[in-house]
């Protein structure tokens, strides 16, 4: 995710360079470890690391996951309209930065 939707869509900061693991991603945004293999399957996430013991969530991943269980609870939106959103959202901040320009 870029930082422009990034931090209009989180908020806040997050630091870039944080290595989450599974566990710590799932604490972290109060949702399971199997509901962020979905998210990974889907495309939401995109993680560094070969094997899902080895994936590592740097925070730009954090901000997404907590925007897609939102989209999800709040909206209830399913998993795939969930992805398709996000990238929406990327792309609508992507041409808004080209305009600014």
């Amino acid at each position: 995710m870029n930082r422009t939707i990034s931090s209009a869509l989180r908020g806040s900061v997050v630091e870039e360079e944080v290595a989450l693991t599974t566990l710590e991603l799932g604490r972290a945004c109060r949702t399971s470890e199997q509901q962020i293999e979905v998210w990974v399957s889907e495309g939401v996430l995109q993680p560094r690391g070969e094997t899902r013991e080895a994936w590592r969530f740097h925070g730009d991943s954090l901000a997404r996951m907590r925007l897609a269980t939102r989209l999800m609870q709040d909206l209830e939106i399913n998993t795939a309209g969930v992805a398709l959103a996000l990238d929406l959202l990327e792309r609508i901040a992507e041409l808004e930065s080209r305009l600014r320009r």
